[in-house]
């Protein structure tokens, strides 16, 4: 997988722009946008070099071996499947040193017709995410000189389906929805597990998926925010000393949504009792709209160049957006990002023993980072603030 380094720098991307949401539901992948800024830093020059290389969180010096090991390795990862392409107009002279970057076969022309360069680049974003999203999350111009673009796409079975039902929330802002539910039992009490964090108390529930891509869910207390949730859940991922395991979690309600009691038992084996919800979240976003967090405030100034290691000609950004989706359901997880930047210029049994049986509930909003289990690479991130409703749940998937 990727190096220590790049997962760090792509998770502390992730954590940043956590920071950063709203509070409605959301879903977005740092790493489509990190192998783009990547490239594009390679080629700065000046401030907006500086600038990229802080939002990447390693020097611009090594950003395009960087970002170019991080696809390649996606790529071999069964259950992922990663795109990356350049457009340019023919007018646009393209360094050979910055281009030999890319691979070969990633290289496509700008006709100059916004039109019909809109439809070659929507096709592209929905061939590469199997019409997860269907068109690119930028919209050309005249002006735009060279377009840019990551696909990511996830899919991870679960070890272990879900059950479908439903689920009733007692509290909190799904109180009184009729919405799907999604159940499971098990003895593997470690599954879940409560951190002390900046946040608040932090639960965490990991869902097992296929090809070593997992699912974390996280519930923070009613009164944190999406932010900080997935912030403090990104944190949690390296410090997992900070995690105490479900069977170290003392009785009562050591956690948001967790209840730990000791209860009559067939056989003594503990259990684990989940309950949460599918949901489908979908987002766009501009990242224009923070610029400082992706080290972009320098590289959108039109009044002069910034990257002189990609053309001779002066250029700069245009527009910088992602388009993503992600599903959670019975039977897995998942998702689809398209990240692009332009540039311009039954019985009754006997009970012999006692058992430890914990219960966790995710009836109220709540986080979620889809990662590759070895190297706790975080894929995307999202947050759940509208789960599907029982009519609306797609109980194939």
């Amino acid at each position: 997988m990727a190096s220590h380094g790049t997962v760090k720098a792509i998770n502390g991307l992730t954590a940043r722009w956590a920071a950063a949401l709203p509070h409605d539901g959301t879903v977005f992948a740092a790493a489509g946008v990190w192998p783009l800024l990547g490239l594009l830093a390679d080629g700065a020059s000046g401030p907006a070099r500086q600038e990229l290389s802080d939002a990447l969180g390693i020097p611009a010096d090594g950003a395009a071996t960087a970002a170019r090991d991080l696809l390649s390795t996606l790529r071999a990862t069964r259950g992922l499947s990663t795109a990356l392409g350049l457009w340019t107009r023919g007018t646009l002279p393209i360094e050979p040193a910055w281009l030999d970057q890319l691979p070969a076969d990633v290289h496509g022309q700008l006709t100059g017709d916004p039109i019909s360069d809109q439809l070659h680049l929507d096709a592209w974003a929905a061939k590469c995410t199997d019409g997860q999203i269907d068109a690119m999350p930028i919209t050309v111009n005249d002006k735009t000189l060279l377009v840019s673009a990551s696909a990511l796409t996830l899919r991870t079975d679960w070890i272990r389906p879900f059950t479908p039902g439903g689920i009733e929330s007692e509290t909190g802002p799904w109180r009184g929805k009729d919405l799907a539910g999604l159940h499971r039992t098990t003895s593997l009490l470690n599954r879940v597990g409560v951190a002390d964090t900046a946040a608040g108390p932090l639960t965490e529930l990991q869902i097992i998926g296929a090809h070593g891509i997992d699912v974390h869910l996280y519930l923070g207390t009613p009164e944190a925010t999406a932010g900080q949730v997935l912030a403090a859940a990104v944190g949690a991922l390296h410090d997992r000393r900070a995690m105490v395991p479900g069977d170290h979690l003392p009785y009562g309600t050591p956690g948001p949504g967790l209840s730990v009691t000791r209860v009559p038992s067939v056989d003594g084996e503990p259990t684990l009792h989940v309950s949460t919800v599918p949901f489908t979240v979908k987002a766009h976003h501009n990242l224009l709209d923070h610029p400082d967090l992706f080290g972009l405030r320098t590289a959108t100034d039109a009044s002069q160049g910034h990257f002189p290691g990609i053309s001779a000609k002066p250029l700069a950004v245009q527009a910088a957006a992602q388009a993503m989706t992600a599903t959670f359901g019975a039977r897995g997880f998942r998702s689809a990002a398209v990240t692009a930047f332009a540039m311009m210029a039954g019985g009754i049994p006997r009970y012999p023993f006692r058992a430890r049986e914990i219960s966790a509930r995710f009836d109220r909003p709540f986080g979620f980072l889809a990662l590759h289990r070895t190297s706790r690479l975080v894929l995307n991130a999202g947050w759940v603030a509208n789960p599907d409703t029982f009519e609306e749940a797609s109980w194939d998937w």
